[in-house]
């Protein structure tokens, strides 16, 4: 599985971006928001139970990150008819705001390291790359574990900083390195 340090891999893929028809698909490729951090999470498939909780929350979310210059991207191994199709029909998930990617070859999740070895599906991982496309931050869950999208926005904010965070920090509060500024 790629971590810290690895550059985000190279693909293209094609994403489910809206319900208005005849503006529903568009290709998303590691270059499309070149510049912004990027918050990449994946779930392991459409039509389940604990993935469209993590999605609508990322939705609702979305101002958060957007105001941190940050493209969130979802991800999992359904086509983008599958993601159309979840967004169709779940009340959840009709107006989210970010591309829900589709990577049916599995070529991303292969790249990333990120299919669960049995099943096949994406795990529940979230990368936060920076500008460069460096990841900076890396979590991963079991399939039946939700994720904190707070923390997510949390870790985001800890790594803009470029500072050193203590445990629990959150923004607006001192960090380590001014407080040993201070204290100096």
């Amino acid at each position: 599985m790629l971590t810290v340090g690895d550059k985000i891999p190279s693909f293209k893929v094609k994403a489910t971006v809206s319900l208005e028809k005849g503006k529903e698909f568009q290709d998303i490729t590691n270059e499309t928001f070149k510049g912004k951090w990027l918050v990449l999470f994946a779930w392991p498939k459409d039509f389940t139970f604990i993935c469209p909780t993590e999605i609508a929350e990322f939705g609702k979310k979305n101002k958060d990150f957007a105001d941190r210059d940050a493209q969130v991207l979802g991800l999992s191994t359904d086509s983008e008819f599958v993601h159309h199709a979840w967004r169709t029909h779940h009340p959840d998930l009709k107006n989210l705001p970010f591309p829900m990617l589709a990577d049916l070859k599995h070529e991303l999740c292969n790249a990333l390291g990120i299919l669960h070895k049995e099943e096949g599906v994406a795990l529940r991982a979230t990368f936060i790359a920076d500008p460069e496309g460096i990841i900076r931050h890396v979590t991963v869950n079991d399939l039946s574990v939700g994720r904190n999208v707070s923390e997510t926005v949390r870790t985001l904010d800890a790594l803009q900083t470029d500072e050193l965070c203590p445990c629990n920090w959150t923004k607006g509060e001192e960090t380590l390195t001014q407080k040993l500024a201070k204290a100096g």
